[in-house]
């Protein structure tokens, strides 16, 4: 009898509205915002973390509504580091940003491989509108490891078979810059994945 109770457990919850720790885990996530990158190497699905860094999310979701992503490039790819894009379009020419937003980076949300990070200066409050994706574990950025650290805002869910390739393209120099693919990888377009779009069937 006993357990037969705890098997219909769960369900009875459900019923009830309530939900189990692994179920309201579930629920949270698939509150959370969502980006998906098409690119020329494959589709990258990212999931943001407002809770974490709310301001860096909501200033990465405006470039995103604006259409700001699209048509910009990956234009710094190191392999077995990072690949970083969102600032220069396919001829490097640097787009216009925004002001600024200040630094999130938690120490507790690191720079772990398919983690999605804010780019800077040395200055660590100077993030604008490039990010980068880890391609392995780098908590050398993480806050507390070599002062300020790099805002983690989002991982990416899906498509890090993209990434991966994206980070082993051939790259060289151009326009100054090291680092450059040596044909562009170009995000065509960066939109807000809606509940119902990512919704398996």
């Amino acid at each position: 009898m006993d357990v037969i109770f705890l098997r219909v457990l769960p369900a009875v919850l459900l019923t009830l509205g309530l939900a189990t720790g692994a179920q309201a885990a579930k629920t949270d996530n698939d509150a959370l915002p969502k980006v998906r990158l098409d690119t020329t190497e494959g589709v990258i699905t990212i999931r943001l973390r407002p809770d974490i860094a709310p301001r860096t999310v909501a200033n990465f979701l405006e470039y995103v509504r604006a259409g700001y992503y699209d048509g910009t490039i990956f234009h710094r790819v190191i392999p077995g580091f990072m690949v970083q894009g969102g600032g220069f379009t396919s001829d490097m020419n640097r787009k216009t940003t925004r002001s600024p937003v200040p630094n999130e980076a938690s120490a507790t949300f690191g720079n772990v491989r398919g983690s999605v990070a804010m780019a800077r200066t040395s200055d660590p409050d100077s993030a604008t509108s490039q990010f980068f994706i880890n391609l392995v574990d780098n908590h050398f950025l993480d806050k507390g490891v070599r002062g300020a650290g790099y805002t983690v805002f989002g991982t990416v869910t899906d498509g890090m078979g993209a990434v991966d390739a994206i980070g082993n393209v051939p790259t060289g120099q151009q326009s100054g810059r090291a680092d450059v693919p040596t044909t562009p990888i170009v995000i065509r377009s960066a939109t807000v994945v809606e509940p119902d779009q990512d919704a398996k069937p």
